[in-house]
C-alpha cells in the first residue's frame, strides 16, 4: 500500500470512528421512515375518509371545532390532505402543547387527535433528524457526521478501487461462498460502491433540509448564481384595518380563492400568520402528499386581497430544486421504486459502519497474533541459541 493510501486509511478509519454511531441511527431511522406513509395509511384508519359529492368545509369552521373546549388554545395550520383523505389542524394548546387534530373535511367532525410525541413516526423521524437532542444541539451533530459520512465513501472508493482491470469484474461483486471475514469484507466494500451515488444525494438532500447553507448553496447552483430577489420578498399586509376588523372569513376567503386559481391542486396547506406582517399563506400542492410542485400564495390577513402569487412554472431552477428536497430524500419523486431504492441504500449505509468495525477488529487480532507468533519465535530461538 502507497503512502498516500495508508494516510487515507488512516482518515477513513478514524473517521469512521468518530461518525458510525450516528450514521447507523440516521440511516435506519431513515429505513424505518421512507414508507412511513404506506405503513400509517395501513394501520391508521383516521387517515381515511369516505368520499362525498359534496365541498369541503370552510378552513374557519375547521379551525372553530378544533379550538373547542380548549381556552387560550390557537390554531396556525389547516391541511386539506386531498381526496379520500381527512383535514387537519395544528393546535398550540397551552395544557396538553402541540396538537394535530384530524377532521372530516366534510363536517369539521373531529376523528383524531394526537400529539407529536406520541406517533411512532414523528419520533423516527425527531431521532433522524437531531437523536431527540435539543435541535440546535442534535441537527448539528447529525449534520457533522452526515458531512463525515460523504468524506468515507469517497475515500473508500479511492481505497478500494481495483487497480488492475483483470480484478474489476472480482471486485465489483459479493463471494458469497467464500469465507466469513471475506463476505464481511465485500458487504463493506461493493455495496458500499453501489450505493454510493443514492447516499451522497440523500445525504445532500438532508443536509439541504436542515442546513440553510446547504440550502442556499443548492439555490445558487441551480440558478448559475444569478439573483431572483422576488422569490426571497417577505409579503406583509398593506392594510390600516388590524385588529379593528373579524377576519374569520378572510381565510375562507383566501381558500376559495387559490383553490379556484390552482384547480388541479390535490392538497392544501394554510398557513393564518398571527404576526404584525398580517398575511395569509396558502400553498396549493399537485399531488397529496407530496411537495415538489406547488403553487404559493400570499394574502392580505385583513381584506382578503392577493398580495402575490407564485406559480411551479413560474419558479427558479434553484426554488424548484429546493422544494424537491423532502421527496428526493425519501425517495418519493420517483414513486414505489424511488422509495425502495432510498429504503435499500438507506439499509446499506447503516450497515457499513458495522460491516467496517468487523474488519478493523479482524485485523486488528490478526496483527496481534503475528507480535504474538513473533515474540513466540524469538524467544524460541534464543532458548536453542548455544550458550556462550
Amino acid at each position: 500500500m502507497t503512502p498516500f493510501k495508508k494516510a487515507l486509511l488512516f482518515i477513513h478509519r478514524w473517521l469512521g470512528f468518530i461518525s458510525g454511531l450516528v450514521v447507523f441511527i440516521v440511516s435506519i431511522t431513515g429505513c424505518i421512515f421512507c414508507f412511513q406513509d404506506e405503513i400509517q395509511d395501513a394501520i391508521h384508519s383516521y387517515r381515511k375518509v369516505e368520499i362525498q359529492n359534496k365541498p369541503y368545509i370552510a378552513p374557519s369552521i375547521l379551525k372553530a371545532e378544533a379550538l373547542k373546549g380548549r381556552k387560550g388554545a390557537t390554531a396556525s395550520y389547516v391541511y386539506y390532505y386531498g381526496i379520500g383523505r381527512p383535514a387537519g389542524v395544528l393546535v398550540t394548546d397551552k395544557k396538553e402543547g402541540l396538537l394535530f387534530v384530524y377532521q372530516n373535511p366534510y363536517t369539521g367532525k373531529i376523528i383524531h387527535t394526537e400529539s407529536p410525541t406520541t406517533n411512532f413516526f414523528i419520533i423516527v423521524e425527531y431521532i433522524h433528524l437531531y437523536l431527540l437532542l435539543p435541535a440546535n444541539i442534535g441537527t448539528l451533530v447529525v449534520g457533522i457526521s452526515v458531512i463525515i459520512f460523504v468524506v468515507l465513501m469517497i475515500t473508500g472508493i479511492v481505497l478500494w478501487w481495483p487497480k488492475r482491470k483483470s480484478d474489476r469484474k472480482r471486485s465489483f461483486t459479493i463471494k458469497w461462498g467464500g469465507r466469513w471475514r471475506r463476505v464481511n469484507y465485500d458487504l463493506h466494500n461493493v455495496l458500499g460502491f453501489y450505493a454510493t451515488s443514492v447516499a451522497i444525494i440523500l445525504a445532500i438532500t438532508g443536509l439541504s433540509i436542515s442546513f440553510d447553507w446547504m440550502r442556499e448553496g443548492i439555490y445558487a447552483a441551480a440558478n448559475l448564481g444569478k439573483a431572483h430577489p422576488e422569490e426571497k420578498a417577505v409579503f406583509k399586509s398593506d392594510s390600516l384595518l388590524n385588529g379593528k376588523i373579524d377576519t374569520t372569513q378572510v381565510i375562507n376567503k383566501a381558500y376559495l380563492s387559490a383553490k379556484a386559481t390552482s384547480p388541479k391542486a390535490e392538497m392544501f396547506l394554510i398557513y393564518d400568520d398571527a404576526t404584525k406582517a398580517g398575511a395569509i399563506g396558502v400553498t396549493a400542492y399537485a399531488q397529496a402528499l407530496h411537495y415538489y410542485e406547488s403553487d404559493t400564495y400570499s394574502f392580505d390577513k385583513y381584506t382578503g386581497k392577493l398580495l402575490n402569487r407564485t406559480a411551479h412554472e413560474q419558479k427558479s431552477a434553484g426554488m424548484k430544486m429546493n422544494n424537491m428536497n423532502y421527496d428526493i430524500h425519501v425517495g418519493q419523486i420517483l414513486g414505489l421504486p424511488g422509495k425502495i431504492i432510498a429504503f435499500l441504500a438507506s439499509l446499506i449505509c447503516a450497515s457499513l459502519p458495522i460491516t467496517g468495525f468487523i474488519i478493523w477488529l479482524g485485523k486488528r487480532k490478526k496483527t496481534k497474533s503475528k507480535k504474538v507468533k513473533s515474540v513466540v519465535h524469538r524467544r524460541t530461538v534464543r532458548q536453542h541459541l548455544p550458550a556462550k
